[in-house]
């Protein structure tokens, strides 16, 4: 059966009938293939408030991501100076004044559910913002194009550059180009891997073959990934790899703030010449220049659609154009299905930001947040883990006496060296023993964010009325001025086996 292509409205580019083509085929390119091979997009450089908007942010969240690991923060001599670091091998992560142990996992886990549900409100309030805004994929990609207009021009002159047949003056804008991003993609990677190492340091010994080999490893990786997804890939990371389009689905209602349309005003849509009246016809005149700048390659007047990443720049384009032919703008615009629905019909529309799904979600991300935050202001500033010897399970002495051994384990987690006190509750007259010391109290000096064991004997006296049960419940509690730490164990008595 032949493919049918509607062929009433003029396309932006060969890209556009290829893809009505596959659509109306319903595969994803020529018979006989698995896959449709990539059509280039050349998106057109736009002027506006939400471009603005996309400059300010891809210019901050380069500089957060470039400049955090220079950052100095003073600590105590010996311990790391940096103010964001995730030290593998000192097992600790340390963020400014904050310090966390790998036991403190739950914290991190808290952050990323908290991060979970921001993103799951800010879809629900205004769409795939985290996409068009933030994502390190549409930042790396707006990076790459500006790079890419600088060498090869805006849209036009792109399409005429790849076109053209093989020149030195194509050979050197191409290699320019190709050149400056695998530049960026190394310096992309070369700061990933300054979270995870002292920077100065690092940056000294990776040039002279002294680094870690995972830290040549993690930047080759970073560098790779970079280029291929920025450079290549694009829009195909988003359409095809990442799950937040598919996902994205649940958190929308038809109060979402959302790209949209407004085809009641723009249809019937069509060329427009000065001077020649509006009516009987809509406010869209069929310039294609939303299309153009998309760096989806979509066609933001046939609806919603999965590779839509609400980015904006379809509307400062549109917004552009009814300027120019002087009618009102907005005709794309941030809008909900339900405000378009009542304008539709000249109903009065109001945005609903609170709702259902908003409340929900501003319910768990504050009670997850405000658990996370209490562990973090309440967590103990000294650890104690105890284990109790096995073989013996217990050692009767010749008076009667009966001694228990156990293992502790301190940590300490402040940055100063500390000596903390131990005591035994729970079995009267019991006494603490160690090489050097007994007594009711025994003490040991944990260096500063350091764990140290200690091997210690809980002797109680004879049990001369036999009353004492064979396993009786105890703790041992660690202070240090106002740190303590307290951990519950038991004592084995031996009164089930009498000698």
């Amino acid at each position: 059966m032949p493919t049918l292509i509607d062929n009433t409205r003029p396309k932006s580019d060969a890209r556009s009938a290829v893809s009505a083509a596959a659509r109306a085929k319903g595969k994803g390119g020529p018979e006989g293939q698995l896959y449709k091979p990539r059509q280039p997009i050349y998106p057109k450089l736009v002027h506006g408030k939400w471009r603005a908007v996309k400059w300010a942010l891809l210019i901050f969240t380069l500089a957060v991501y470039y400049v955090t690991p220079w950052i100095r923060w003073h600590r105590p001599e010996g311990f790391p100076q940096q103010a964001a670091l995730v030290d593998f091998t000192g097992r600790r992560f340390y963020f400014f004044d904050i310090q966390l142990w790998p036991q403190e996992v739950y914290i991190f886990t808290g952050l990323l559910v908290m991060a979970a549900l921001a993103l799951f409100l800010v879809t629900a309030l205004f769409g795939r913002l985290w996409c068009g805004y933030a994502c390190p994929q549409t930042v790396w990609t707006d990076l790459y194009i500006v790079v890419e207009r600088l060498f090869e021009g805006d849209r036009n002159a792109r399409m005429r550059l790849d076109a053209a047949p093989l020149s030195f003056n194509k050979i050197w804008r191409k290699t320019g180009k190709h050149l400056v991003w695998l530049g960026i993609a190394f310096g992309t990677g070369g700061a990933w891997i300054f979270y995870f190492h002292d920077a100065p340091t690092l940056i000294r010994t990776f040039w002279t073959g002294d680094a870690p080999i995972t830290a040549y490893a993690s930047c080759f990786l970073l560098t790779c990934t970079t280029y291929i997804f920025a450079g290549w890939m694009r829009e195909q990371v988003c359409t095809y790899m990442c799950p937040w389009p598919r996902i994205q689905g649940a958190m929308l209602d038809d109060h979402s703030l959302q790209v949209t349309y407004l085809a009641y005003r723009g249809e019937t849509r069509g060329p427009h010449k000065k001077g020649q009246s509006w009516e009987g016809r809509g406010d869209c005149i069929d310039c294609h220049q939303c299309v153009v700048v998309c760096p989806m390659g979509i066609d933001i007047r046939d609806g919603a659609q999965l590779e839509c990443i609400n980015c904006g720049l379809c509307v400062d384009a549109c917004d552009d154009m009814m300027v120019k032919v002087g009618r009102p703008t907005g005709l794309i615009a941030y809008d909900s299905d339900y405000a378009v629905a009542a304008r539709s019909k000249g109903e009065k529309s109001v945005y609903k930001p609170i709702r259902s799904r908003t409340i929900y979600y501003t319910l768990a991300m504050t009670v997850v947040g405000g658990l996370t935050l209490w562990s973090l202001v309440t967590r103990p500033k000294a650890d104690l883990s105890v284990i109790r010897d096995r073989n013996p399970i217990f050692v009767r002495m010749h008076d009667g006496a009966v001694r228990d051994g156990y293992t502790l384990k301190i940590g300490n987690r402040t940055f100063e060296p500390r000596t903390f006190d131990i005591t035994f509750e729970g079995v009267p007259g019991a006494h603490l023993s160690q090489p050097g010391q007994t007594g009711r109290t025994v003490s040991i000096v944990v260096p500063a964010d350091q764990v140290s064991p200690l091997r210690v004997f809980v002797t109680a006296p004879p049990d001369l009325e036999g009353e004492r049960p064979a396993s009786v419940p105890g703790r041992f509690v660690i202070r240090s001025g106002d740190i303590r730490a307290e951990t519950k164990t038991v004592f084995l008595s031996g009164a089930a086996n009498p000698q």
